[in-house]
């Protein structure tokens, strides 16, 4: 077939399968983020920033699990971070950001994803205390309480989620993430209203 044909082949034939799971697993992980729990019980600020935040944790959580799966994991995992900047692109021009300074927001948010993703990954590598906060309350004091000062009720409740979220997604079959099945725990796991 020749590269008309394909392309022609690509465009009548919609999305390609990986695109549609990468938009169940944002859609997933946005959905948990927005989970209002989080916010009341919580104490994430309920602001632009803290729902970017809960956002970047959630997706830190789904690229860990999809790490090290293979090219197929690593190009679904390329594809929920390109729906995922497409959607913060959508989101910062419709705040009404101009054509140029959309492009310098995206990578300001690109390089904050990155570094929480760092904070975390190495927090969750050395959950041991120090001085009576492990790196990972730290971590997420840093930048999801970020513009604002936590309970410590509320880090606790939050640093305990995320290791929590951590561990059910490392026991979820890889298989699932790649047909766009994803699910994360309740907040309080004994609560069945979730």
């Amino acid at each position: 077939m020749s590269v008309l044909g394909k392309l022609i082949d690509r465009v009548l034939s919609g999305p390609d399968r990986r695109e549609v799971i990468a938009q169940r697993l944002y859609a997933a992980l946005t959905a948990q983020a927005r989970r209002p729990d989080f916010y009341i019980a919580c104490g994430v600020p309920d602001s632009i920033d803290g729902r970017f935040e809960m956002v970047a944790l959630h997706a830190f959580l789904l690229f860990r699990r999809l790490k090290n799966h293979g090219d197929k994991a690593g190009a679904v995992a390329q594809a929920v971070y390109d729906v995922m900047f497409a959607d913060f692109d959508a989101s910062v021009r419709e705040m009404g950001a101009q054509d140029l300074g959309v492009g310098r927001r995206i990578k300001f948010m690109t390089e904050a994803m990155n570094g929480r993703f760092q904070a975390y990954e190495a927090g969750l590598a050395h959950l041991q205390s120090q001085g009576g906060q492990t790196e990972l309350e730290l971590a997420l004091k840093r930048n999801l309480y970020g513009t604002t000062e936590p309970v410590d009720e509320c880090l606790k409740k939050m640093t305990d989620y995320m290791k929590r979220a951590d561990a059910e997604l490392a026991a979820l079959p890889i298989d699932q993430l790649m047909r766009g099945v994803l699910h994360f725990p309740a907040l309080e796991p004994d609560r069945l209203d979730y």
